[in-house]
């Protein structure tokens, strides 16, 4: 009988030293990336843009071999669009998950929020859905980067626009009361010569929000030639389906100067008809340019997902893959190493060629201007997703902020001229 036991204990011992072994070494043939995103709340829809991207991206990578023989874990964490609730998921994910890198987003407070974590645990962090001029101007750190572009870039190339076709005319701002909403308006108005507040007037509505009623009316009274709308997401959408029933539209022209095909979809093709707003990236861009890697990403996407590819799943798929290159250029997962490997970098993936600026991290890119199709144009697609038609744009080097003038925005924060 006490032989029987001592058998059965050693086979135990055995048998749960194989299985650490075998974890152990599952565990050193694995990397860990955490993707913090909206899963749920207003921007739940470019969140889950996101979360498909990167899978696709994860898998394509682990078919090819991985990133240094290792094969990528996503780890996922829902910010609800907040960002006391993003920093928590990024220290959970750093401390008990052991990840290499976050990324993800949804609105430049959680971006900001999960920039200050990522750099106190010296993990690079990637900003996939975040607009908001400070995540890499005033608040800018040495462990973050962004792939999408900020609002003064967008605001760039949508004023060269507006002095062409809207020059000496009235303005009007509806404003989401947040980081993003700040910026974005601050920008579209230095560079459309609306600075004026007592000409060009505007309202901030609270975020979340739901009911645009109230600010639309404040509109209506003053009789813009432009309206802005300074939301996003949901929000957006819901002011655009309002604004297109008091029949606003037909008195002004509507301007989203950051536009994604989901903010569109939501709007509906009657109602976002006409409404003229910026982008990095859409779905017809590489079919435009013949940008062969981007048709493969968009045909890729929809067979699996039976739907066109948005903005932010085109920039979570990218930062997927330049950060594969960044750490086989480094040779090393540690921070400091790909962090060098990344600055000044030039690539080209789903569009034409972009580059990670050494001194801000921010990916520099042409933007584009788009107008929506009218609806005849958009239901005649078989995912009815054709809303964009490119009509104008401005290459990186002239939309993005200079290094002066990035200088000068650090001092006025009193942050250093140099990334720390």
């Amino acid at each position: 009988m006490l032989h029987g036991r001592s058998v059965f204990i050693r086979i135990f011992i055995g048998l749960f030293l194989l299985l650490s072994a075998s974890t152990a070494f599952a565990s050193q043939d694995t990397i860990k990336i955490a993707l913090n995103y909206p899963e749920t709340g207003p921007y739940r829809k470019e969140g889950k843009d996101q979360w498909k991207a990167a899978y696709l991206a994860k898998n394509e990578i682990n078919a090819a071999g991985g990133i240094l023989n290792k094969q990528i874990e996503l780890v996922t964490y829902d910010t609800k669009s907040s960002a006391a609730l993003a920093a928590k998921n990024a220290a959970q994910a750093i401390d008990n998950q052991g990840v290499k890198m976050v990324f993800g987003g949804s609105s430049s407070a959680v971006a900001v929020a999960v920039s200050k974590v990522c750099q106190e645990k010296e993990t690079l962090f990637f900003g996939t859905l975040t607009y908001s001029t400070t995540v890499t101007g005033s608040e800018g750190r040495r462990h973050t980067f962004r792939e999408c572009y900020d609002s003064w870039m967008a605001a760039k190339a949508m004023s060269s626009y507006l002095k062409k076709n809207f020059s000496g005319q009235k303005y009007f701002y509806i404003t989401a009361d947040y980081t993003w909403g700040w910026t974005t308006e601050t920008s579209l108005r230095k560079f459309s010569g609306t600075e004026d507040k007592s000409v060009h007037k505007g309202v901030l509505t609270p975020f979340p929000s739901t009911d645009f009623s109230s600010a639309l009316k404040k509109a209506e009274q003053e009789q813009p030639d432009v309206l802005v709308l300074v939301l996003f997401g949901q929000e957006m959408a819901n002011a655009i389906r309002s604004a297109h029933k008091m029949g606003m539209k037909d008195r002004m022209q509507i301007l989203v100067p950051n536009l994604t095909i989901g903010m569109a979809e939501r709007g509906g093709p009657r109602a976002m008809e006409g409404v003229v707003g910026t982008l990095p990236w859409c779905w017809q861009i590489p079919y435009k340019y013949n940008y062969t890697r981007g048709i493969k990403f968009v045909e890729d996407f929809q067979k699996e997902h039976q739907r066109y590819p948005s903005t932010s799943a085109a920039s979570a798929y990218t930062i997927m893959h330049e950060y594969k290159s960044a750490v086989e250029r480094a040779g090393s997962f540690e921070s400091a190493k790909v962090i060098k490997a990344l600055e000044g970098h030039r690539y080209q993936l789903l569009k034409d060629q972009q580059v990670w600026r050494n001194f801000d991290h921010q990916s520099v890119q042409t933007v584009y201007v788009v107008r929506c199709k009218p609806r005849e144009d958009v239901v005649k697609n078989k995912y009815n997703l054709d809303y964009f038609e490119i009509i104008d744009s401005l290459p990186g080097d002239l939309a993005a902020i200079t290094r002066q003038e990035w200088h000068d925005v650090r001092r006025k924060a009193g942050k250093p001229t140099r990334l720390e």
